[in-house]
């Protein structure tokens, strides 16, 4: 048994053939009727206008003797030649005086004993009088008066069977202007099928081998702008796909990389420890290794919960009102240590002498921790960092600035991405995990707020981000 594909060609064939059947059907039922009633009516007001003619010139040049029975006769037969319509004369007793018909088989018959209540009706429709029509007809009847007088009648009839073959005379032309037409249908639907399927089944394509890992095929979609667009977008989603798919690769590795170190570290010398190679007094010191590279995951491993968490929107902002100058100071102060060793300076510019913003207070200072955190680590000995605010409108900037190694131009718009370290070696910092800044900007963004980065290589770099000024 054979079953039709679903596709949106064989849609498209059935609904042509459909209109087809249904304009043909509707064409020859409900057409055929309407169009034999327009002739219909067509064809009863030219017989009102030759009955308004008859009454008012040949039938008052017959009252008035200046037309005899046999003339009258003989305009009434041309009429009836012309125009296909049949005229009767009536006097008031219903007897038929004159017959334009060749036959004149209808004169001198009563039309009363034929047909008793036909001179009351106006439009009579498929009349049949025994052995004067041979077929139906269409008949209106009109008064004659003249001087006042009812004078007579005068019965026109026409065909009521030549309407109905006019009718379909017209139908079959109209049925044939629609088989020609159903070829240019047909295109038609073809042409709506190329602008529709066709781009589909290129999105399909694409999508598979998208699906597939293959980013680079290339997906061209002409046509109507629509498709283009959505062609673009896919296109455009193949691409974020592809930028996602090397992040998770680069993810990976990084992982792998930051937990394997510290990993073999401690694998490493917990087997020395067990196995008497390293030598009792010497133990503390390789415990201290292990404890420091334990911390050491710790802290990756809070670092990308917290990262998640952001991504998941599973983090909220307890936002409150406090002082930036006094959270940047208490932050500055755990710094202390680290800045001793190397000599660096840090100095804190404040515009006014306090500065109160609508923030997390606790996520503020983990930024500020970063960024300091940051500075000192990439800060030469015996140099300074400097750490300001400034109020503008209802706007209050933070900057860190150190006058360090700075970052490379082609690395700055990438020290927000995840692992991301300037040092590819990953050598120089083993505490660094590449998430610092990441979980900076995230927090940021999170209060809707922005944060931006100016640097220079071998001159230093400064951070700078914004938080809403409270309303005092």
């Amino acid at each position: 048994m054979f079953i039709m594909k679903k596709t949106l060609w064989s849609r498209l064939i059935i609904c042509y053939l459909i209109a087809g059947v249904m304009v043909f059907l509707l064409l020859n039922t409900y057409g055929l009727d309407l169009l034999e009633k327009r002739l219909e009516k067509d064809k009863t007001d030219l017989l009102i206008k030759e009955a308004n003619l008859i009454s008012s010139e040949y039938m008052a040049n017959f009252y008035d003797e200046k037309l005899d029975l046999d003339s009258l006769t003989t305009q009434l037969k041309s009429i009836n030649t012309f125009l296909g319509i049949r005229v009767w004369i009536v006097n008031p007793d219903g007897v038929i005086i004159t017959d334009s018909s060749a036959s004149g088989n209808a004169k001198g018959k009563n039309i009363n004993d034929i047909d008793p209540g036909f001179l009351d009706k106006n439009i009579s429709k498929n009349n049949y009088f025994k052995d004067i029509f041979y077929e139906p007809m269409l008949s209106l009847t009109e008064t004659i008066t003249y001087d006042s007088q009812v004078r007579g009648y005068s019965v026109l009839h026409t065909s009521q069977k030549g309407i109905t073959a006019e009718s379909v005379y017209y139908l079959d032309v109209i049925n044939i202007c629609f088989l020609v037409f159903l070829p240019m249908l047909f295109l038609l639907f073809l042409y709506i099928y190329f602008i529709t399927a066709v781009p589909l089944k290129n999105l399909i394509r694409a999508a598979k081998e998208y699906s597939s890992g293959n980013y680079n095929y290339a997906l061209v979609l002409r046509g109507l702008s629509e498709y283009r667009d959505l062609g673009a977008a896919v296109s455009y989603m193949a691409g974020e796909l592809s930028k996602l798919d090397d992040y998770q690769k680069k993810f990976v590795a990084n992982i792998s990389h930051d937990f394997r170190s510290p990993l073999t570290s401690i694998k490493g010398y917990a087997a020395a420890i067990m196995d008497g190679t390293i030598p009792h007094e010497m133990q503390d010191k390789y415990l201290n290794i292990i404890l420091f590279e334990t911390d050491r995951l710790t802290k990756l491993t809070s670092s990308l919960l917290e990262l998640n968490s952001f991504e998941n929107n599973g983090t909220f902002l307890d936002i409150t009102s406090f002082d930036i100058n006094h959270i940047i100071k208490k932050t500055a102060e755990s710094f202390e240590g680290s800045c001793r060793d190397k000599k660096i300076t840090l100095n804190l510019v404040f515009s006014s002498k306090v500065t109160y913003v609508d923030a997390d207070m606790g996520k503020i200072q983990q930024v500020l921790y970063n960024l300091l955190d940051n500075a000192v680590k990439f800060s030469h000995s015996n140099s300074k960092i400097k750490i300001s605010t400034e109020i503008k409108g209802d706007k209050v900037f933070i900057s860190v600035k150190d006058y360090g190694i700075g970052i490379p131009k082609d690395s700055i718009k990438k020290v927000w991405e995840r692992f991301y370290k300037t040092d590819t070696s990953r050598g120089k910092d083993k505490k660094g995990t590449g998430l610092g800044l990441s979980i900076t900007k995230e927090i940021i963004q999170a209060h809707n707020e922005n944060i931006n980065v100016i640097s220079t290589e071998g001159v230093g770099t400064e951070f700078i981000f914004s938080l809403t000024k409270s309303q005092e």
